[in-house]
């Protein structure tokens, strides 16, 4: 949490600043000190522990004693006493009621703040000590201000009346807090402010009747500074977060959010650990949406916990919710964004041992989109697993199991029981130079599927037993040399071979609960498994073949690496047709090529390819292009997937021509640059090829000062299609377009200024995995 300045104001006046007389004394002449660094940080200087002790020196024009009275040093009084030193036109003992009276431009220093006064009274029987008129300067972090009478009513405690204070440099007066009274407590660590307002260059702004912040390392409870910003969407915005200590291992912020468009939000997110691990809470509500109030009450909430209990449990929560499907289009939220289709709910516990392990899941979502597309809720799964390396000299054996129970709301689907066992055996082999690995699994599953509803065409059964034996052997070698053209690099050639078998088995009769199709690439090649899950077993008899090269520069960094293989396949009926018949198809798959570059740590690339042998045509491919220098980057991005290969891996479940009707083809660009130190400059373009609209745009002008700053942010994002998608090219882009200002102030522990750097709010660091659809 935002912490404040330890020494605020007149804190860091201790009672060393003034002195018991019997330990002073006058220099001579011509032994000024001068040991005593004046206007910076000493902070971590080290001193004894009782400071008093210390020998203190006072330098004087003249001294001016009557016996049993008063002593009055006269004339560029300097004390110094450690590292602390104060300077004053006149310091007077009053001996009789031991109390010492500096006046005429009283200076302090003691290494964490810099202090000048008119006047200065210290009891030295009760410590108390009063200055008038004082302008302070923190030597450790940005602030400084003024008062018109300070207090020391204790050994850490202070009473400032009418007093200021901001973190911008002298002779910079953008803006300050100023209040009418302010009470420190060092001890408590804690400054409260009683009617405090914000003025930005002279100008009242905000005005609260009270304010607490903390003023140390220790977290308090108390008001953190509010943030401003205006927009088209939401008018003028005005968020107030509150920070509450509850206990030492768990705290709350909430940010009460006045939106000028849409009403008053209440945001809270509350933090905890135990011994059971650490998790958050958020709870965000809205109760009437001024832009939407046939919506009703407006909420999201999200619950994480992960931990680790005695060593052998592993617990884990994810859930999260909202009010409605619109919720992240329509407001902005710290649970999730707009593009998300769904949100995950989920616990887990595991325990765990050397040789095995045992865990409970539940999984649901919240589905967001209107598709009606809902997938299987997982209530419960219990897996059991079983691992025992070195079973014999190059022998391996473990068994993973599982019982899941699957749920639906969908119409016309079934749920299920499902009783999976698979044993396996390993054979590994590796050195330095290379590895093999021989594997041999079998994979048994039992189903009891529930049909009532259920169409009698979809071919499923009640009860389906099914065993796949699977078989793979994979050899890989690691070969390397000092390169020919280009002095100073090595290269390293990585061949891989792989034989995979897996039987056909008819599983019609099976419905698909949680079997997704896996990432293909070129690390894809080498898995022995083309679906997540088990509820399809895509059968295999193939060679993958391929090899990855890389260069290394005299460093040994790497500056290049380029990976490319496919698949031959044994027998050609095995595999996918991709609605092709068997003449067209050929016995290999797609060429799958990666690469990475990176030139003198400034020039970077990113690419991967699928290029089909038997259409002669690119599957799909992304490329990512970025120059960087000491001032900004700039990034070019693209990413390709036709309409045939979405529809063959995705069309059974997601109607495609809800999204796209020909394919993706989307070209993005990314940039940021610093115009100087104060100024910093972002934009972001995304185009969509395939029907000649932009997807999104966005541009940022920031100025930062040395306490305050501004951003400027305009941002048009495409919203939808009018009527909808499916009339395209007759159908008309949406889009929404949004202007914000935000301002926010810097320094005083504060970190406002993160709120304007690459965030949901300004401009994202893309990738062309990442594009928005």
């Amino acid at each position: 949490m935002s912490d404040f300045p330890r020494s605020l104001l007149a804190a860091s006046i201790c009672a060393a600043l003034f002195i018991p007389y019997s330990y002073a004394e006058t220099a001579p002449e011509g032994n000024k000190q001068s040991s005593v660094i004046i206007g910076q940080c000493r902070a971590g200087d080290i001193e004894p522990t009782n400071q008093n002790e210390q020998p203190i020196n006072v330098e004087a024009d003249k001294l001016e004693a009557v016996n049993g009275d008063k002593a009055t040093y006269v004339g560029n009084v300097v004390v110094v006493q450690g590292k602390k030193r104060m300077t004053a036109d006149t310091v007077t003992l009053h001996q009789q009621d031991n109390i010492v009276v500096a006046e005429g431009n009283v200076g302090f220093d003691d290494g964490e703040v810099q202090a000048v006064s008119d006047k200065a009274t210290n009891n030295l029987n009760t410590s108390q000590l009063t200055l008038e008129n004082t302008n302070y300067h923190f030597l450790c972090q940005p602030g400084r201000g003024d008062a018109v009478y300070v207090a020391k009513t204790g050994q850490a405690l202070y009473e400032i009346e009418d007093g200021s204070i901001t973190s911008c440099p002298d002779g910079d007066n953008a803006w300050r807090l100023k209040a009418s009274s302010i009470s420190i407590d060092k001890n408590e660590e804690t400054a409260t402010f009683y009617n405090p307002r914000m003025e930005v260059l002279g100008v009242p702004l905000l005005y609260v009747p009270y304010l607490t912040v903390p003023i140390g390392d220790t977290r308090k409870t108390g008001f953190l500074y509010p943030t401003f910003s205006f927009g088209s969407k939401n008018g003028f915005e005005l968020n107030v977060p509150v920070y509450w200590n509850l206990a030492p291992n768990y705290d709350l912020q909430t940010d009460l959010k006045y939106m000028e468009n849409r009403g008053t939000q209440l945001n809270s997110h509350f933090r905890y650990l135990s011994d059971f691990g650490s998790g958050h809470i958020n709870y965000e509500y809205l109760p009437k949406d001024k832009e939407y109030e046939d919506k009703g009450e407006r909420w999201g909430f999200q619950l994480t916990h992960s931990g680790i209990y005695n060593k052998a449990w592993a617990l884990s929560l994810n859930y999260a919710e909202v009010s409605d499907i619109d919720y992240f289009s329509d407001l902005g939220s710290e649970i999730g964004t707009r593009q998300d289709g769904q949100l995950t709910q989920e616990a887990s516990v595991s325990y765990r041992s050397t040789d095995w392990d045992l865990s409970l899941l539940t999984r649901d979502f919240q589905i967001l989109t209107t598709s009606g597309n809902q997938p299987y809720r997982l209530m419960p799964q219990v897996a059991f697993n079983y691992y025992a390396p070195n079973l014999m000299r190059y022998l391996d054996f473990d068994l993973i199991s599982h019982i899941s129970r699957f749920d639906t709301d969908a119409n016309g689907a079934p749920s299920a029981t499902r009783i999976h066992i698979e044993p396996g055996i390993k054979i590994p082999i590796g050195a330095t130079w290379g590895n093999w690995t021989t594997e041999a699994r079998l994979l048994s599953t039992y189903y009891q599927q529930d049909l009532n509803g259920v169409d009698p065409s979809e071919g499923y059964k009640e009860n389906v037993s099914r065993d796949v034996p699977e078989f793979r052997s994979n050899i890989g070698l690691v070969l390397e040399r000092d390169t020919v053209v280009l002095d100073g690099y090595t290269q390293t050639l990585e061949p891989q071979v792989q034989y995979l078998y897996i039987p056909k088995r008819d599983q019609s009769e099976i419905a698909r609960y949680d079997t997704t199709l896996l990432q293909t690439d070129y690390y894809g090649l080498f898995r022995s498994r083309k679906y997540s899950s088990v509820d399809y077993i895509s059968p295999a008899n193939q060679i993958s073949y391929g090899a990855a090269s890389r260069f290394f520069d005299d460093q040994y960094k790497e500056r290049l690496n380029i990976a490319f293989g496919q698949i031959f396949y044994l027998d050609k009926s095995l595999k996918d047709n991709f609605n092709r018949t068997s003449t067209e198809n050929s016995d290999y798959s797609a060429w799958a090529v990666e690469m990475d570059f990176n030139y003198d740590d400034a020039l970077f690339y990113h690419g991967g390819i699928q290029y089909d042998v038997d259409t002669s045509s690119v599957q799909l491919s992304n490329s990512t292009l970025e120059y960087r220098q000491d001032k900004g980057f700039i990034q070019a991005n693209y990413r390709y997937v036709t309409q045939e290969y979405i529809e063959d891996t995705v069309g059974d479940t997601l109607d495609i021509n809800t999204l796209t009707e020909d394919g993706i083809s989307q070209l993005g660009f990314v940039a940021q640059y610093n115009m100087s130190p104060k100024w910093q400059t972002k934009a972001l373009y995304y185009y969509d090829l395939t029907t000649d609209n932009a997807l999104e745009w966005q541009a940022n002008l920031t100025y930062l000062s040395d306490c305050w700053f501004i951003g400027f942010t305009y941002s048009r994002e495409l919203d939808g299609w009018e009527p909808s998608f499916q009339q395209y090219p007759d159908a008309k882009a949406v889009y929404e377009n949004n202007l914000s200002i935000n301002i926010g102030i810097i320094g005083l522990g504060t970190n406002m200024a993160q709120s304007n750097n690459l965030t949901s709010n300004s401009i994202g660091y893309g990738r062309p995995f990442s594009l928005s659809n």
